[in-house]
């Protein structure tokens, strides 16, 4: 099937890989010409596994970029709407370049299309979009509108896309169902999962996957109240981490006792200084505002975002008690992106906690495999960047850990211990075992565990004088 996927941000060009990979003819859409040069060049913008791989094999054949949106819409049967939808000041999402799409589709129509919202967007949507292409020029019947949200998590979605837990179809007609269908068949049949050159299959994955019809508005709200719900867990987990450090529990035992629960699972169970990036702040907002719109006072999605940001103050509260003052202090920083396996950093709390800690009169030296450059834009210069975990610690009065790349749980210990000035980890993502720490000479500070020191192994020896014992 020859599709148009309309933008080429995280979601518009995993998908447009990803389709020309099921065996698709895909144009990718963006008005961006520095971007579509870099992609034809062979150029991959972001940091995402097999990415590079599927834009090499499909570049030029199946897979082309182009900035002729009524071309591209002209030459397919579907057209995938992948722009951005970012907050606005009140919370609610700005549809405005999603708006912008569709009157340019509409005067593009030239024989049925199935438009498919992509983009995160509010219930409702789909409804306007029908509109917006009715009053520019399209007639009734030559078009449907669709909602086929992406549950894509940065870092692995590649993988997310092609083995995922559920494709959710929301289509208001047979006609524009059957389109869908026919787009996901490789996967919802399984053929491409038989093929030699499938992208390996991540562990846990379903295959094949199942394929869930519902109306364009319940898949709408199916991609929000997923967020939302996977939101609620990191942020009461974090809660449970707080109450555990207060009573001296160990947090990690209590997510075993938690996620061994069949009703619950262990996934999203993972304590740290918060969640960030592109999805989950921004489509909290959002749905928050649509329950307002509706009528309905949304106060467990308050107490959710209060708690994700109360728990990066709880951080630099950490790091305060492990070095008393702040200023002129020299700080390690391990981890810029907002999770690892990624180099975005929108709001990501490794970067609103290094602007904290540099208001507080510190000095920072990061080190992130993958977002260095971009994090230079975000920090303007004004932190010291280094070129390895071990640089990044030389002679620094502690050592934080705000983002959990693989590499930054399997250091030496022993090389990382003669770099710092003082052997203190503070570790935000749990990444060490505390007791394997202390065992090495590290003073160890962790999200919902008990602080521990070398000190603290062994009970110092008695060396007062034996009492003698009388005998009368």
């Amino acid at each position: 099937m020859k599709i148009a996927v309309v933008g080429s941000g995280y979601v518009g060009l995993v998908a447009g890989a990803c389709f020309a990979d099921l065996g698709h003819d895909v144009v990718v859409v963006d008005n961006d010409q520095q971007k579509l040069a870099a992609l034809n060049r062979g150029e991959c913008p972001i940091h995402e596994n097999f990415l590079p791989e599927l834009l090499h094999r499909h570049r030029g054949t199946r897979l082309t970029f182009s900035d002729d949106l009524q071309s591209a819409v002209r030459a397919s049967a579907a057209i995938f709407v992948a722009v951005g939808t970012p907050p606005t000041e009140q919370g609610e999402a700005d549809l405005s370049y999603v708006e912008s799409v569709a009157r340019g589709i509409a005067g593009a129509i030239d024989s049925y299309k199935v438009v498919v919202e992509k983009s995160t967007v509010p219930v409702y949507t789909s409804d306007w979009v029908r509109k917006i292409i009715l009053r520019n020029g399209a007639e009734h019947g030559e078009f449907d509108v669709a909602s086929n949200p992406e549950f894509l998590r940065e870092g692995t979605a590649v993988t997310d896309f092609l083995y995922p837990d559920r494709i959710v179809i929301g289509a208001d007609t047979e006609r524009c169902a059957a389109v869908l269908r026919e787009i996901y068949a490789p996967m919802v049949d399984g053929t491409y999962y038989l093929r030699p050159d499938a992208i390996p299959r991540p562990d846990r994955a379903q295959i094949p996957p199942p394929l869930i019809t519902t109306s364009a508005k319940s898949a709408e709200l199916i991609k929000h109240a997923s967020n939302a719900f996977l939101a609620m867990k990191i942020s009461f987990i974090n809660a449970v981490a707080s109450i555990c450090e207060s009573v001296g529990a160990n947090v990690q035992q209590v997510c075993q006792g938690i996620g061994t629960d069949s009703r619950i699972g262990p996934r999203f169970l993972n304590p740290g200084i918060g969640y960030g990036g592109s999805c989950f702040p921004k489509d909290l907002m959002a749905f928050r505002s649509v329950a307002r719109e509706c009528g309905y006072e949304f106060r467990l999605l308050d107490e959710v975002i209060r708690i994700n940001e109360e728990q990066r103050q709880r951080f630099i509260r950490k790091v305060r008690s492990a070095l008393w003052t702040l200023r002129g202090k020299k700080l390690g920083v391990l981890g810029l992106a907002f999770k690892g396996g990624t180099d975005d950093i929108r709001e990501s709390p490794a970067i609103l906690l290094i602007k904290s800690l540099q208001a507080e009169g510190c000095e920072i030296c990061a080190y992130d495999p993958a977002a260095q450059e971009r994090a230079k834009e975000a920090l303007n210069s004004s932190i010291k960047h280094a070129e390895s975990a071990y640089e990044a610690a030389e002679g620094a009065d502690a050592l934080l850990i705000l983002t959990e790349w693989e590499e930054f749980a399997s250091l030496d210990l022993d090389r990382l211990r003669a770099a710092l000035k003082y052997p203190i980890v503070i570790d935000g993502r749990n990444l060490y075992d505390p007791h394997a720490m202390a065992m090495n000479g590290f003073t160890y500070y962790s999200v919902g565990r008990p602080t521990i020191s070398p000190e603290l192994l062994t009970p110092p020896k008695d060396t007062r004088p034996a009492r003698k014992i009388s005998r009368s």
